[in-house]
């Protein structure tokens, strides 16, 4: 999502500044470039299975860790229409010993139901309580005070929508997210609704039920809502990372960050030179993922 977004916030006035250079740590995190040793007893696995979602379903996909015992486990949330599934990501998250929930939000990629923002809104919520839940608890033997939501895109707004709403949630991690508010500011120039109107047609063929009039309609009309700022301020003092592209969104991350860190100091910023899909930054994103994860549960790999 958002390849046109990025000009139409600087039509705006809203500049993305000059980028830091890339973090850089000592060693790329073993679990994002080597398998660990496998676990005979309690072997790494994959379960498909479809989450209820009010008038849909969600289809989902749990990759579980290896290793006796409960694991931490993340939600990991794609954008809008989820072109980029990020499963390098949840695999280097499993080797790191968590569990890894993906899904496909209602009306999209052939879940039940129809598309909206609205209800991927929900979808991702109702996601995060399937995690809690006591016979999903048990099953996948899940350690729910290390529950972390991560999100791309689109994502990362849900992401953030559903850690707001739910102070159990342990961590959160968002990738170049996109904030619908500025897309409404966007939307008040020519230029800034001719390219929210391409962006929005382009990704409609995965998705079922929605259309550009009900979609920018559902982000008008609920600016309290659809607000990514105001969904981090009301997330507190968590961890938090917000990793923007200064190829893509990375704008809407800088305003986002400014708002969360007035309630939360700790709140972490970077802004990466490469694009909205982190093309040429996919073992260093996964690195930095992996080791913001081993900052909220530390775990034995």
């Amino acid at each position: 999502m958002m390849r046109v977004i990025l000009a139409c916030l600087l039509s705006c006035g809203v500049a993305a500044a000059s980028s830091p250079a890339f973090a850089k740590q000592s060693a790329i995190h073993p679990a994002v470039i080597a398998d660990p040793r496998p676990d005979a007893a309690y072997p790494a696995g994959m379960s498909a299975f479809v989450i209820p979602a009010e008038d849909g379903a969600m289809n989902a996909v749990l990759y579980t860790a290896a290793g006796a015992g409960i694991h931490p486990t993340l939600l990991l949330l794609h954008g809008f229409p989820g072109n980029e599934q990020n499963l390098d990501l949840a695999q280097a998250v499993r080797r790191a010993g968590w569990n890894v929930l993906t899904l496909h939000y209602r009306g999209s990629w052939g879940s039940p139901g129809a598309f909206s923002f609205a209800n991927a809104s929900d979808d991702a919520f109702t996601a995060l309580q399937y995690l809690q839940q006591p016979s999903v608890v048990a099953r996948y033997r899940i350690d729910t005070s290390a529950i972390v939501v991560a999100g791309h895109s689109m994502g990362g707004f849900m992401a953030a929508d559903a850690a707001a709403a739910d102070p159990r949630v342990a961590g959160l991690f968002l990738i170049d997210p996109w904030d619908p508010a500025q897309t409404v500011a966007a939307l008040a120039t020519p230029e800034g609704e001719a390219g929210w109107k391409a962006e929005v047609a382009s990704d409609l063929p995965p998705l079922h039920g929605a259309t550009y009039e009900g979609l920018t309609g559902e982000i008008r009309a609920d600016g309290q809502k659809f607000d990514l700022g105001r969904r981090l301020a009301g997330y507190g003092r968590r961890p938090l990372t917000l990793l923007g592209a200064e190829k893509g969104i990375g704008a809407m991350a800088r305003k986002a960050a400014a708002d969360a860190q007035g309630a939360n100091p700790s709140a972490r910023l970077m802004v990466w030179p490469t694009d909205h899909s982190f093309s040429d930054s996919r073992i260093a994103l996964a690195d930095a993922l992996v080791r913001f994860l081993a900052g909220v549960a530390p775990t034995i790999r």
